[in-house]
């Protein structure tokens, strides 16, 4: 009985152990359902709602400016200097590599739209205005009375190699790259497919 006891909990911890691991494989390299946990996106995407996120391979040649992406949340701060302009991050290596970049403890994820391509100049003008190419970028998806203030220090620079420019549609309440610079494409974990709550929302953002 003693015996039959043990190898049902056996059992048991096995189908624990593959599930998580299936859960890992679909999350890490396909897709997974992610809750938004700041108001950086308003009104495009509010606390609460819950995003689809495609984790397909991200080619660069393929991003688009208006995109809305999820990226590993960046190190800034006082005291940090960056590099040509692109964001810092931590270096992990071996073990903590995998329990952060694939388990995901320790990691923040932002949700922000791709405003600036590589090899582009953006400038946010003391009015905030945004220009790409000294061409005023239109934004139909912010609120009216928005004004993007220039919040950090990045706002007048060309897009580096493999880079793009990332704000949040609600830009007095985001960090974005106007505080940690330009985000590498390989620091972009997936596209936002679609909402699926709440129920009235479902859709495509916009």
């Amino acid at each position: 009985m003693k015996s039959k006891v043990i190898k049902e909990i056996i059992d048991w911890i096995i189908c624990i152990v593959i599930a998580y691991i299936l859960y890992l494989i679909i999350n890490y390299f396909f897709g997974t359902v992610s809750g938004v946990k700041q108001s950086s996106m308003y009104p495009t995407a509010k606390q609460g709602d819950k995003l689809v996120i495609s984790r397909r391979v991200i080619n660069p040649k393929e991003i688009k400016r208006g995109q809305i992406v999820t990226l590993e949340a960046p190190l800034f701060g006082a005291g940090l200097e960056t590099k040509d302009n692109v964001a810092l991050y931590p270096e992990y290596s071996g073990l903590s590599n995998f329990v952060y970049h694939v388990m995901g403890i320790g990691k923040r994820s932002y949700v922000k739209r791709v405003i600036a391509l590589e090899g582009e100049h953006i400038f946010i003008s003391e009015e905030g205005e945004v220009y790409i190419d000294d061409e005023l970028l239109e934004e139909p998806y912010l609120n009216e009375s928005v004004k993007t203030i220039r919040s950090g220090d990045f706002y007048d620079l060309v897009v580096p190699e493999d880079c793009v420019f990332v704000m949040g549609d609600n830009r007095a309440e985001s960090a974005d790259s106007r505080s940690f610079g330009a985000v590498p494409i390989n620091k972009i974990e997936g596209n936002v497919v679609c909402r699926i709550w709440p129920l009235n929302k479902i859709g495509k953002l916009k």
